[in-house]
């Protein structure tokens, strides 16, 4: 094997690691929605558990590409491979802290009869995996118009929150026996904004390597 064939390859595999990672995350974002809807202690806690799993997929990545800067001294688009599989990777850890975040508050609901039936949060949960399944998808092809539809369906999961924060809002006005428990849903809600938000840096961060070009990203 070559010097590039080697190199390349060590590229593909940092490339199936963040994949391998993405998975991960993806699932533990469902499983935290679940335990929440189902209050579901159980599986919440495999949420809580998964984290530190997550943490060291992060620290791994960042190990190898650190030692692929040092050791192969990369350019141009190479060097581009590696500084945005860096930063895809802690999009993703961020993600795992916020799935994480929904399950404890899945346990901390877990005994108290539901505010009202879940129907946004549910939708946003859809949204936001649905967006991060496309922006690992959009960097694994290196589809920037993927990269691109994916950045313009977080406005829709901007527009339920803003509709998860109103209608909490005016349940805690209407009695403020739920202010604790509607607030808990509302921590609920930003968080799967903010897991919207890094599936959208993820695809600027693809739209970069493709590119070359950097775009003006969300502030989390």
């Amino acid at each position: 094997m070559s010097v590039r064939q080697s190199y390349d390859h060590e590229l593909e595999a940092l490339r199936q690691d963040l994949l391998t990672m993405g998975n991960f995350v993806g699932e533990a974002i469902q499983q935290a929605v679940q335990s929440l809807i189902k209050q579901d202690v159980e599986l919440a806690n495999q949420v809580i558990a998964g984290d530190d799993v997550v943490d060291s997929m992060e620290i791994d990545i960042e190990d190898k590409c650190m030692v692929l800067i040092a050791t192969q001294q990369p350019l141009a688009r190479d060097l581009r491979i590696i500084g945005a599989a860096m930063k895809i990777s802690t999009d993703l850890e961020r993600m795992g802290d916020h799935a994480y975040d929904i399950a404890n508050v899945a346990l901390r609901l877990a005994d108290k009869p539901p505010l009202k039936e879940f129907i946004v949060i549910p939708r946003m949960a859809e949204l936001a995996q649905q967006m991060v399944n496309d922006a690992l998808d959009a960097y694994v092809r290196l589809d920037t118009l993927l990269a691109e539809q994916v950045c313009e369906a977080d406005d829709e999961v901007d527009r339920l929150y803003d509709h998860v924060f109103r209608e909490l809002l005016t349940y805690m006005i209407e009695d403020p026996r739920n202010i604790s428990q509607a607030t808990q849903l509302i921590f609920v809600a930003r968080y799967l904004e903010r897991i919207a938000d890094h599936a959208t840096n993820i695809c600027e961060w693809t739209i970069f390597l493709v590119t070359g070009q950097r775009m003006r990203k969300k502030s989390i």
